[in-house]
């Protein structure tokens, strides 16, 4: 067996790794395909690895699983169903996005939202949270998402669509306009895919394998230019790397030589195999694991740590790989005000 196909079962008897687990998309998903043995390497690794190299913090590739990630909760048709409104902008959130718009924006379709009691989103200022009906396949995510004093909901965007469709979105049918943010148009991710996909699920590292792409972020997303299966871009680095690209672990690299848990394997095993897409800034370079606040008995402690294991791995580990055209747009409002708020990291 090869390294990376040892790595996937890790132990685990037949019937369980055998266990059925739910996957995001359709099987001929973007999202769900290996890389190919003959895959082309970006020529701008190199340069890219040496900007990633520059990170302020000093960290690599990090996991994202107690904050600034998605919950996902799983609803029936005996769930709620909960109008959520949309957030307003104040006068300083018309001033960081550089917009006159006095809201934030839901997509097609996206009405009244199956919430159960007990969803809470994410603890941080981004408040995601995603709802998965399996027997609809049907998903609902949300950015922003909170509580009105009267009990009521609101969040700044929400998107639903099909849980075993393509997990990808149009640009044109978005309608957005360069310069503008897509968060104005639905999508929770800046780079305008679906919250969920590439996100790391629970089930699927306890059951050993995790079948698709995974979403990560960075600092160093390249300002108005995206491929696919990016929609959109809030990259703001000149020369940077381009939201939808995607990034591979050496297939080589012997992850014997990391002390990583079984659990951090299996997302190191996944990384060789599919590799990580980006989707969306952030000040570092995280992957994102399933938030699992709200599931009582379910944690990642002890087994995907935020530090310490993945970020044991150097960025000249990783790869570029070559992408289909770059499109030349995105959301320009770098240019006119900090995207964060602390200049030593606004970069």
């Amino acid at each position: 067996m090869s390294m990376i196909g040892a790595g996937i079962l890790l132990g685990l008897g037949a019937a369980q790794a055998a266990a059925p687990v739910h996957r995001f998309f359709a099987d001929d998903s973007f999202w769900n395909q290996p890389i190919p043995a003959n895959a082309e390497v970006d020529p701008r690794t190199e340069r890219w690895v040496k900007l990633l190299e520059t990170e302020p913090t000093h960290t690599n590739f990090l996991v994202n699983s107690k904050q600034w990630t998605i919950p996902v909760y799983e609803v029936d048709a005996s769930t709620p169903l909960v109008k959520v409104g949309l957030l307003a902008l104040s006068d300083q959130d018309r001033i960081h996005w550089h917009t006159k718009r006095a809201t934030f924006g839901h997509g097609p379709g996206f009405d009244l939202v199956p919430l159960p009691t007990t969803a809470s989103p994410d603890p941080q200022a981004d408040s995601h949270l995603a709802v998965v009906d399996w027997q609809r396949k049907l998903v609902w995510d949300m950015w922003a998402l909170s509580r009105n004093p009267d009990g009521t909901w609101k969040s700044a965007t929400g998107m639903v669509y099909a849980a075993d469709g393509p997990g990808v979105f149009s640009t044109a049918a978005l309608g957005v306009q360069d310069g503008e943010s897509v968060h104005f148009h639905g999508p929770s991710r800046a780079a305008g895919v679906p919250a969920v996909a590439g996100l790391i699920l629970y089930d699927e590292v306890m059951a050993g394998e995790i079948r698709h792409k995974i979403a990560a972020a960075s600092r160093f997303c390249a300002y108005k230019e995206f491929v696919f299966p990016a929609a959109w871009t809030d990259g703001f680095t000149e020369g940077g790397i381009p939201e939808g690209t995607v990034i591979q672990l050496d297939p080589a690299l012997d992850l014997s030589q990391f002390k990583l848990t079984r659990e951090e394997r299996i997302v190191c095993v996944a990384l060789q195999r599919y590799g990580m897409v980006l989707v969306d800034i952030a000040q570092g370079q995280p992957v994102y694991a399933e938030g699992l606040w709200g599931h009582p008995g379910r944690s990642w402690k002890g087994k995907l740590r935020s530090t310490g294991g993945l970020t044991t791995i150097p960025y000249s580990a990783y790869r570029m790989l070559e992408s289909g055209p770059v499109t030349h747009k995105g959301d320009g409002r770098s240019k006119f005000h900090p995207v964060w708020d602390d200049p030593q990291t606004n970069r």
